[in-house]
This record gives C-alpha cells, sequence and structure tokens, in this order.
C-alpha cells in the first residue's frame, strides 16, 4: 500500500526526497523547499500548468507560490514557452551583446521613474550586492544600513542581523560571514524613522541604504508610506544612496513595483523575478552618474558569464509586453487577491482564530496574529506553529501555499473567482478542524 503524507500519496516523493538528500544538501537546493518549518515531506513536482503543480505522485495542487514570485501568468504560459523556443533554437548563450538585451533594459527604463540606465544579471543577490558596491563607490562610504526582516540575498554583507538592539552595527546570521565584514552593516527597524536616524547618529560612515518598500521576506509587510518619505529624505540629507529592492515586488505590485504606491524615486533599484518570465534573470539600475561607475565606464567591476542570456531575455521581454497590453491586469490580480484574503478572515473569524491580511496587487500575506504586523518583530510574535497546520491541513486538500510563515503568496494570472472560492472553502474546512483539535 503507498504510503500517506498529509492525506496524499506521497511515496515517490519521499523516495526522491530520502535520494535527494544522498547527493544535495538537505535534499534542496534552497532551505525554504525542504518543508522543515511547517512539517512533511515536501511534494517533488512533476509539471506546473497556469495556476496547478502536479507531483511525480499524480497529486495537484492550486499554487499560491508561482515559483515565489516570477509566474505572473502562471506555469508553462504559451506566449512565452513559444519565444523562448524561438529563441533556444538559435543558441542558449553566446557571452556577447545581443539585441534582446537592450530590448528588456528599454521596457525596464521605461517602467520605472528613476531609472535611467540598467546591468543585467542572473540573480537577485547579484543585483542586490553589485547595486551595493556601486553605491559605496559613488558615495565613497562604507557602512550600510539594512532593516530587520529584509532580505536581500546572501552576499556576505546582507546576511546580518540586528545585535543587540536595532539601530547597531549588526552581527553575522550566517556561519561563514567574517565579522569584521558585518561590522560595516548597521541594522534598523523596519517602519521606524527613529531607528535609522540612530543608524546615521552611530555611524558618520553610511554610504547607502537597502529596503524592500514592500517586503516580501518577513511575509507581506509593506513600508509606510510616512516612514518611506522620511527614509527617502534623511538619505539625500547624508548624501546616502538609497537603494529599493524590488526583486519580488517590481512587477508584481504593479507595473511600476512599489512605486505606484508611495512616488519616491530611489537612486538605484534592484528588480529580478518577473523580469525574468520564469528563468534567472535579475537587474540594477538607477541614475546614469551612479551607473556609469560600472566598468568598463568606471572602475567598479561587475561581470557574468550568463549576464543577458539571450533565453532568459527572451521569456522578460514577453513577460513585460503582455504586461504593458493588459492595462487592467493588476486591478484584477489585486481584486482576487482582496476575495482570498478577506474570505481567509472572515472563515478565520467563524473559528475564532486571531488573523491579520494583507495584499499589495497581485502579492498577498496573512498572519495568525490579534495585531496588526508592521515589523519583523511583530512577524515573529505571529504564530508560526498555526500556520504551519494550516499549511499541512491545505496542502492535503490540494492547495499549495509557501512552506513558511515568513513568506509573501502569488496570484496569477489563469486564476479566477470560482478557484478563489474553492480555496477559501477549503480554508473554512482546514480552520473548523483547527479549531476543534482534529
Amino acid at each position: 500500500m503507498a504510503k500517506k503524507q498529509l492525506g496524499h500519496a506521497l511515496l515517490h516523493s519521499i523516495n526522491d526526497f530520502n535520494e535527494a538528500k544522498q547527493v544535495i544538501v538537505g535534499g534542496v537546493n534552497s532551505p525554504v523547499r525542504a518543508f522543515q518549518s511547517v512539517g512533511g515531506t515536501p511534494p517533488f513536482i512533476f509539471k506546473g500548468e497556469g495556476y496547478s503543480l502536479y507531483d511525480v505522485d499524480g497529486n495537484s495542487y492550486i499554487d499560491f507560490v508561482q515559483s515565489w514570485g516570477p509566474l505572473l501568468f502562471g506555469h508553462a504560459d504559451g506566449q512565452i514557452q513559444e519565444r523562448v523556443i524561438e529563441v533556444l533554437q538559435r543558441g542558449l548563450s553566446f557571452g556577447a551583446p545581443t539585441e534582446l538585451e537592450t530590448t528588456l533594459a528599454k521596457k525596464i527604463v521605461l517602467s520605472y521613474e528613476g531609472v535611467e540606465k540598467v546591468r543585467l544579471v542572473s540573480s537577485g543577490t547579484e543585483a542586490t550586492m553589485s547595486a551595493i558596491r556601486l553605491a559605496r563607490a559613488f558615495s565613497q562610504k562604507d557602512d550600510v544600513i539594512k532593516f530587520e526582516g529584509c532580505y536581500h540575498g546572501h552576499s556576505d554583507s546582507l546576511l546580518v542581523g540586528a545585535g543587540s538592539g536595532c539601530a547597531t552595527f549588526g552581527v553575522p546570521s550566517s556561519l561563514g560571514v567574517p565579522k569584521n565584514i558585518s561590522q560595516h552593516t548597521l541594522v534598523a527597524r523596519y517602519n521606524d524613522i527613529d531607528s535609522v536616524k540612530a543608524c546615521f547618529q552611530a555611524s558618520k560612515n553610511v554610504g547607502c541604504v537597502i529596503i524592500e518598500p514592500i517586503a516580501g521576506n518577513m511575509g507581506l509587510v509593506p513600508a509606510q508610506l510616512e516612514f518611506l518619505q522620511e527614509l527617502h529624505a534623511l538619505c539625500q540629507q547624508h548624501q546616502a544612496v538609497l537603494i529599493f529592492d524590488e526583486v519580488m515586488s517590481g512587477f508584481r505590485a504593479s507595473a511600476s513595483g512599489s512605486q505606484s504606491y508611495h512616488h519616491l524615486v530611489p537612486d538605484l533599484v534592484t528588480f529580478g523575478k518577473v523580469i525574468g518570465g520564469g528563468l534567472p534573470l535579475a537587474c540594477f539600475g538607477g541614475r546614469a552618474e551612479i551607473m556609469e561607475l560600472l566598468s568598463p565606464m568606471g572602475g567598479v567591476y561587475q561581470a557574468g558569464t550568463l549576464s543577458g542570456n539571450p533565453v532568459a531575455v527572451a521569456a522578460g521581454i514577453v513577460a513585460l509586453e503582455k504586461i504593458a497590453q493588459d492595462p487592467k491586469l493588476y486591478s484584477r490580480l489585486e481584486a482576487l487577491a482582496l476575495r482570498f484574503t478577506d474570505g481567509l478572515a472572515r472563515v478565520a473569524q467563524l473559528n475564532r482564530i486571531a488573523l491579520q491580511t494583507c495584499v499589495r496587487g497581485s502579492m498577498f500575506g496573512f498572519f495568525f496574529s490579534e495585531q496588526e504586523v508592521c515589523d519583523f518583530e511583530g512577524a515573529k510574535s505571529s504564530k508560526s506553529d498555526l500556520y504551519a497546520t494550516f499549511h499541512q491541513k491545505m496542502l492535503q486538500k490540494g492547495v499549495y501555499l509557501a512552506p513558511s510563515a515568513f513568506e509573501s503568496g502569488f496570484l496569477c494570472t489563469p486564476m479566477h473567482e470560482n478557484i478563489i472560492d474553492a480555496c477559501v472553502q477549503k480554508a473554512q474546512e482546514s480552520f473548523s478542524e483547527m479549531a476543534h483539535g482534529i
């Protein structure tokens, strides 16, 4: 008899996971995929189509992860696949300039105010790491301010947590990060401008500030408008380069990322995920006078064999073309996201379960908490054990949510009201089971 896991037959996934652990560290190539914070065995995916995932055991799931954000148009979008196939038939990689790179760069520049030039790279980590190096060169100052709960990739200077209190020089949050590197990173509290002011007081050598204006890695927690406005002013006052990390929110929250919510122009911005249409691609860009410090024009070195890879760029071009052709895309997806989160809140209340929800365009999040979550402390205070139970029950019912309480959820264009309503009904069943200890 097939072994059961979370109500689904996962015999092949269990075997695949055990086999993967023999040759891949932890059995996964990105830690959260291991399901350690929610329990159970991760389904091994065979294919995706539209809003659905199918695992190797034949189970199907309504997917609210969408590859952690890139798949605005769902899995296996026909138009994106068609263009990718056309381009890959001409070659997978050249390590030389192509017209496609310029086409994509123009689309990004036209979409976001203040981005005058860009440089394409292969990952969000590359983009943020390079943007910080560039910002330090421009400001000629070494220290960086980041915020608790914001994730900007796994480069050394950004794998830093708060020290003994906020607004202090950080301490490494990962083994292998030298203390002398983390000592150049100050950590402030998200949505708390006083903590940022304290950072500037603690160091007269702050060269840049990096922030997710819509944080998606402590759950979905948007920056408050007044906070961002004051942060922008502080950076100008102290001549520090302001970097908006829009790797997640860019072309996800709106066609201009977070900018449509606050109308602020950062000095530099990073993009990823959606601009690659599901393939590895990211970029950083901003004011020409800063960007032109990059080699070969300036003295800041950055390079990459696969940067501007034609196949990934082709997928990104189609994604941005589809966005431009559908002016109601984000309002339609936001309405669906609100339908989902409002439904979750309603059925949670019916079962006397405290739930906080948030939506930004096609992104959504929720916390099992009595209080609205505005920063990382609030996120950590939420009941992650309830999230783990809820995740298991929803997976059992065929709904694939992020396997962590501290990640955003994502919608895609193939989703519709009937699918959302079906998921709310499954949530009602899950909350009822939780309320009754089933």
